[in-house]
């Protein structure tokens, strides 16, 4: 059976206007609205990954999620690892990732005390269309303005803010911290702040055949391009999840249903995967 996906809308403070472009939504007409931020676009309680398209048009949080162990005993929930292809981004946006190498947890903790920008402590990465980063638990980021992602991730929701750029709402409230549970699971290691532990890659709208992105226990990840006419089949009888499709670009055809577009499918109890490109495009597999 393949499941046709029913997107769902998260606004946010820093959301754009892409994705009511993108998905065909109808333009707000409600000024009170927050922007689009997020579309759900593969999200189910049964599943153990989920996935979503993000648009920004102001920086995200500083932010940090939690492993799994710590997550089962702090919010009896599993942790978060997620994975971020960029679509589109103006020249000069970029994201936060990581720690600089001479970042500790006391220095961290004293600029937060001191209330200093914490942007300054974190590797900043320009991004082009078709970058890839591994955005593992405990790595402390922020997505920057300005940036189109699709992001996938394990189906959790659980997320600790460490800085919201001295933000304000339109009461003069700022947004909740979540300092002390921030500072127990960011990664110090500077080792695990370095572009390689990320899994930096470029170009992806570029790669011939599937290829690899993220392999965790939670998901697998890969990138397919097909040129118009193209086909792809993967035998899925040993897969022990759904597999669930996210479309990037360019309408297909899987097991013959038709898919648009920047839409999502799962495919349950199907023995194959077969994808025919009706146009030039690219689509995430999961799995």
């Amino acid at each position: 059976m393949i499941k046709e996906l029913t997107p769902t809308i998260v606004r946010k403070i820093w959301g754009g206007k892409k994705l009511e472009v993108m998905k065909g939504f109808p333009a707000d007409s409600g000024a009170a609205l927050d922007p689009i931020g997020e579309t759900l676009e593969i999200f189910d309680k049964e599943l153990s990954y989920l996935a979503k398209f993000i648009d920004t048009s102001d920086e995200l949080s500083i932010q940090v999620h939690p492993g799994d162990e710590y997550a089962r005993v702090h919010e009896n929930s599993s942790g978060k690892t997620e994975c971020w292809v960029i679509l589109e981004a103006v020249p000069g946006a970029g994201i936060y990732l990581g720690l600089k190498p001479h970042v500790t947890k006391d220095v961290l903790k004293n600029a937060l005390k001191e209330k200093h920008a914490i942007n300054e402590l974190l590797n900043f990465y320009p991004v082009n269309r078709g970058d890839f980063f591994y955005v593992s638990s405990g790595s402390i980021h922020a997505i920057g303005k300005d940036i189109t992602l699709a992001e996938v991730q394990q189906n959790s929701g659980i997320t600790y803010r460490v800085w919201d750029w001295n933000r304000l709402d339109e009461k003069g409230v700022s947004r909740e911290l979540h300092v002390e549970k921030s500072l127990d699971v960011i990664n110090f290691d500077p080792k695990f702040n370095t572009p390689d532990f990320f899994r930096r890659k470029y170009e992806l709208f570029k790669a011939e055949g599937p290829s690899e992105l993220c392999h965790h226990p939670d998901f697998n990840l890969f990138i397919l391009n097909l040129k118009k006419g193209e086909s792809y089949q993967r035998d899925l009888s040993l897969i022990t999840r759904p597999c669930s499709l996210l479309n990037l670009e360019g309408e297909i055809l899987v097991n013959n249903k038709k898919v648009n577009s920047f839409c999502a499918v799962t495919l349950e109890d199907e023995s194959i995967l077969s994808v025919t490109a009706i146009e030039t495009g690219t689509l995430l597999i999961i799995f």
